[in-house]
Order: C-alpha cells, then structure tokens, then sequence
C-alpha cells in the first residue's frame, strides 16, 4: 500500500502520451477508488484538508458523471495530482525513517 502513490503517479503521467481511449478509462476508475479511499484514511487520521483533496479528485476522477476539461486540462491536472502524489509518499516515507 505504500508504493500505491507511485504507482498512481506512474498512471497519471502516462495519461500524457497517446494511449487508447480504454487506458484512459482505466485510470478514471481506479484514480477513484483510491483516491475516495485515500480521502477515507486521511479523514481518519484527522487531515482534514487532505481527505477533502482527495474527496475532491475522486470526484473529479469518478467516470460515471465525466466532468469535460478538455485535453491540455486534463494533462496540467494530471501532472500536479503526479507530483500531489509523489511529494505526499516523500513525507510518510520521511516519517517513517
């Protein structure tokens, strides 16, 4: 569960690249379930302003009600949820030393 920040980062980045429509499916859905359960553990632990990040792009990310951003949106998105992802699994990585 730790690396999962990577691994979504990864995902989010090669939204970046002409991948098939399905690929992009593909990360809307499992951007939201870990997204909503990122929101859930974060609510939990009492950070307040992350769970609602969270709540906030998994929203976002939800495939069911598509919010229609355009493709340049949707890449200045994915990179600043990338780097949301990575810096946040820098800070529990430095807690945890």
């Amino acid at each position: 569960m730790k690396h999962l920040n990577l691994i979504l980062a990864a995902f989010m980045l090669l939204c970046l690249a002409p991948m098939p429509y399905g690929y992009y499916q593909l990360v809307r859905f499992v951007a939201m379930v870990v997204f909503a359960v990122m929101a859930y553990g974060y609510y939990g632990k009492e950070e307040n302003g992350l769970a609602v990040t969270f709540g906030a792009l998994a929203i976002l990310f939800q495939p069911i009600f598509k919010i229609a951003l355009g493709k340049t949106m949707w890449n200045v998105v994915d990179v600043a949820v990338a780097v949301l992802l990575i810096v946040l699994w820098l800070r529990e990585r430095k807690r945890d030393d």
